[in-house]
């Protein structure tokens, strides 16, 4: 079975995004998976600004601003028992794991 399954991870905390990355590659690497990636993919920036007074003072602006990182893996040649060490890979709190067939 000669499927591409692309993998799409991504995080707030680039550096838990990285270590995932790392432990994921380890684990496709020992289930026999061709691997091409980690690919970063852009940075969402969303900003925030807000008035600090309720009232007159305009200059007075506090912005805020998250940072949504994302890497991309795929896997090529792999079997059905391998996909399922793959799907039963365990995602830390912070990283989101989203597998495209």
């Amino acid at each position: 079975m000669s499927k591409e399954i692309k993998i799409k991870l991504s995080s707030y905390d680039h550096t838990l995004l990285d270590s995932t990355v790392k432990k994921f590659i380890d684990v496709a690497k020992k289930a026999s998976f061709e691997i091409k990636g980690p690919i970063p993919l852009p940075t969402r920036r969303e900003i925030w600004t807000f008035c600090r007074s309720p009232h007159v003072d305009k200059p007075a602006m506090e912005s805020f601003e998250r940072l949504t990182h994302k890497r991309l893996i795929v896997l090529d040649n792999g079997t059905d028992a391998s996909l399922m060490n793959i799907k039963n890979f365990v995602v830390p709190a912070g990283v989101r794991l989203d597998i495209k067939n």
